[in-house]
């Protein structure tokens, strides 16, 4: 067999065609002509370039053999008449050639004409595009949560500022109601141990008649009882506007924590129990609230953000429970890394295993649509990552799931800082 100046690379089947054979090695696509044995008969130039680029032994002559065992065997065994058209990639060398295969008679036989073209640069800028799609994907997902957080913070801000107007409103009649309340209680007492005094003064004056006549009517109005019980009602009215006091209080402080700017100071006790006090309502029907504190000191932090993030553990925490069960609040200082942490734990059915790895992620919730937003335990988790701490989620020992905020104590300097 003659050989051409390349090596192995002939074509039997045109002898006499020379100026086929040079359009052949002129082409950039690498040819290859392959018998129904899969016995190579030729391979132009471009062809061998391609097979000694691959990551074997550039002075083996059967490079362009290595090169046939690349390609896949549904190339060979495709229906006669039909083409076939794939990609391959050299694992070890990382090139990557597309692979056209066309019908072909070799000596009255099928054959297999293979044109090979190298798209090695190609398919890398198509990875590289690829990448930086999933990269702007990435940061426009981020950036959708740092808007829906930003709506959040907006309209956390207006109700802050909507909750202070009421609060200012309402605490105006309730003040005078308290007071009146307080004169009330005074004005019976007085006027009770004055009856008292009459009724000791006055009965040893009186005839059968009349002291019959007081005795029905003293039944009829069941003075006995009324006398004991005017004091208590006035006492549960007035312990009733406490509580509504408390509730205001806690309203403004928190709407007001909203609306402050720079680092301050803070007792975590203090704002948990304000911040619980303002979902109680949501809260008393499902479950009873224990606590088991330590002892902490003040912290550095953004208190209207801290309690947002206790605000969405509560309520979680509450809707994790159901019907009834009980919410354990605890919390301790851990001296030698200067942390504080708290804790929230419900009594429910705990965090599925694959629910774990999702829990802080954007609009991700296992509430029913319509129900949760998702973006609770996400805002949360990024608020205490801006305070320099985490939270973490666990299913504790005894049942039920526990979320725990850790802080540190002091904040490095920052600007607007307090």
């Amino acid at each position: 067999m003659p050989d051409s100046p390349h090596g192995r690379f002939w074509l039997p089947s045109r002898p006499g065609n020379p100026e086929l054979v040079a359009f052949l090695e002129m082409l950039e696509e690498g040819v290859l002509l392959v018998d129904g044995r899969r016995a190579l008969h030729y391979a132009n130039l471009a062809a061998g370039e391609l097979a000694h680029r691959l990551a074997v032994d550039p002075a083996d002559p059967d490079n362009a053999e290595h090169l046939l065992a690349l390609l896949p065997a549904e190339l060979f065994t495709a229906p006669a008449g039909e083409r076939w058209s794939g990609e391959v990639r050299d694992e070890a060398s990382g090139l990557v050639f597309a692979v056209r295969r066309y019908p072909w008679r070799l000596d009255g036989a099928e054959a297999h004409l293979l044109l090979l073209r190298d798209v090695t640069e190609a398919r890398h800028r198509q990875d590289e595009l690829r990448r930086r799609h999933g990269e702007l994907q990435q940061a426009y997902a981020r950036l959708a949560s740092a808007q829906e957080q930003l709506l959040q913070s907006e309209k956390l801000a207006s109700i802050g500022q909507l909750a202070a107007g009421i609060a200012h409103e309402i605490n105006n009649p309730i003040g005078y109601v308290h007071s009146n309340l307080v004169s009330l209680r005074d004005y019976t007492s007085g006027l009770l141990e004055l009856i008292h005094a009459y009724e000791r003064a006055l009965a040893p004056r009186l005839d059968e008649a009349t002291l019959a006549a007081l005795a029905e009517v003293r039944t009829r109005i069941d003075f006995d009882f009324v006398s004991t019980d005017l004091p208590e009602l006035i006492n549960e009215s007035r312990e009733g506007l406490e509580r509504v006091r408390r509730i205001v209080q806690d309203l403004k402080d928190f709407s007001h924590a909203g609306r402050e700017a720079g680092w301050r100071r803070v007792d975590l006790h203090k704002g948990l129990e304000s911040t619980l006090n303002i979902v109680w309502n949501d809260l008393k029907y499902r479950a009873r609230v224990e606590r088991r504190f330590g002892s902490l000191p003040l912290v550095d932090c953004h208190p209207g953000e801290i309690n947002q993030v206790f605000m969405n553990l509560l309520l979680n925490a509450g809707h994790a429970i159901g019907e009834r069960g009980t919410i354990t609040l605890s919390s301790g200082h851990d001296h030698e890394r200067d942390e504080v942490w708290v804790s929230v734990r419900d009594s429910g059915p705990g965090i599925p295993a694959e629910v774990m790895p999702r829990l802080f992620d954007p609009f991700f919730t296992t509430k029913p649509v319509g129900t949760g937003t998702g973006l609770g335990l996400s805002i949360s988790y990024g608020i205490v990552k801006k305070h320099g701490g985490r939270i973490e989620a666990a299913n504790a020992p005894e049942g039920g799931a526990v979320f725990t905020v850790v802080l540190p104590v002091h904040q490095p300097q920052r600007e607007g800082a307090a």
